[in-house]
């Protein structure tokens, strides 16, 4: 029995195999443009684009092939509108160079659109000045790998997303690049997926935004230079680790931002030189640990509701303020992390700060209240009013204290 069901598979696998053709489209081959090609082919073809440029738009495949492309091959839809828009399961886009896709403030033209599609491989591809680059709907069980994806467009009304996906699940996306787009990665109704190893950069608005997307993971990522960092919203069961924020300046800009957010695990990453690292609002049972915040603005801002988050073993360092709270109730945990602006001492060599450590100065406080305030920074009235504050605390909650402040740098 066994030995007829490989016998059967071999002969399944054999037949597709020499069943399927492939039809080479160039301007001295028979078949000259990709509209041709796919008109002719049959399940299973392989569509092989030979080096050259090839001026066409709204491409509708509705058949389960390979397209992939010979180095030098460019489809260039001239602004036309979109460019490939498939309609099929178990396709596989590879080598293909992408460029000029129309942009529009009613329609989501895209270099690659995708509809209801499962089993997909998207690799090794370029798309350039696009406004959409990858637009995936209602599809499940693709990968999406080693693209680069950048747009030119000025303002976040005429500009689209690198890699956009709505209403998703399953979805592998790594060793991509991103940027001059609105977000590099947008999820949106996104579940049991997985994002690592991309860099999005240099984007008007986020390197990776969530929204209603639950059950993912992302990892290994750097987002630099966004115009507003990360943003992750209205989702649950989360787990970012291991990624680089970094350099995300502006007013209103941050490494993270979260809210809304439930049940996550947040641990490993670097938060560097960002206005604000993670900013937070209305999370509950949220993990932080062996995070390291390095020279930002505030390392973490609290802006609303926040309760039962534990911060354990993270780095605060050298930031203008390490923690910002907008209310005297206190639900959290800090506990054993390390803090550069701890002034304490360890007369029994543990390692550990004999004196807790509170984290929320006043003058956060006032700056939350008046944020003009700012320019007295590292003034002599700083010091003497969270001095004041630290020996009887009045408006920054009393209990919020890191009770075992670690003497040294966590992994150092």
């Amino acid at each position: 029995m066994k030995y007829s069901i490989l016998l059967f598979l071999f002969f399944v696998f054999l037949t597709a195999t020499t069943t399927a053709k492939q039809i080479e489209v160039c301007k001295s081959c028979n078949v000259k443009t990709i509209k041709e090609a796919i008109a002719i082919a049959e399940e299973g073809d392989i569509i092989f684009l030979k080096k050259g440029i090839y001026k066409e738009s709204n491409i509708i495949i509705n058949k389960s092939i390979s397209l992939i492309g010979e180095k030098g091959a460019i489809i260039d839809g001239e602004e036309a509108g979109g460019i490939l828009i498939f309609e099929t399961n178990n396709f596989t886009i590879r080598n293909l160079k992408i460029i000029n896709v129309g942009m529009s403030y009613t329609v989501d033209y895209s270099a690659i659109k995708v509809v209801k599609a499962t089993d997909f491989i998207i690799e090794n591809c370029v798309l350039e000045n696009t406004f959409f680059g990858l637009l995936i709907e209602k599809s499940k069980r693709g990968i999406i790998r080693n693209n680069t994806i950048s747009g030119n467009r000025k303002s976040e009304a005429s500009s689209g997303n690198g890699i956009h996906i709505w209403d998703g699940s399953e979805m592998q996306i790594y060793n991509n690049e991103m940027y001059g787009l609105r977000d590099g990665i947008y999820f949106e109704f996104v579940k049991k997926s997985e994002i690592y190893q991309n860099k999005s950069h240099n984007n008007l608005r986020y390197g990776l935004h969530f929204m209603f997307s639950n059950n993912n993971i992302y990892h290994h990522n750097e987002f630099r230079n966004n115009g507003a960092g990360v943003a992750v919203m209205f989702s649950k069961f989360i787990t970012m680790h291991n990624n680089t924020f970094k350099l995300n300046w502006g007013s209103a800009s941050y490494g993270l931002l979260l809210k809304e957010i439930n049940d996550a695990e947040i641990y490993n990453n670097l938060f560097e030189e960002n206005t604000i690292g993670i900013n937070v609002d209305g999370t509950n049972r949220i993990n932080y640990k062996n995070n390291t915040f390095l020279r930002n603005g505030w390392a973490v801002r609290v802006t609303g509701g926040v309760y039962t988050n534990v911060f354990i073993n993270n780095n605060f360092m050298h930031n203008s303020l390490d923690l910002s709270y907008n209310t005297k109730i206190n639900d959290n945990e800090f506990d054993a992390n390390y803090w550069s602006e701890y002034t304490g001492y360890d007369l029994d060599k543990d390692g550990v700060g004999d004196i807790p450590y509170r984290p929320v100065k006043l003058f956060s406080y006032i700056v939350n209240k008046t944020p003009e305030a700012l320019v007295l920074l590292r003034s002599l009235f700083v010091d003497i009013i969270n001095f004041s504050e630290k020996v009887s605390p009045v408006f920054t909650p009393d209990d919020l204290m890191d009770k075992n402040p670690i003497m040294k740098k966590i992994n150092d």
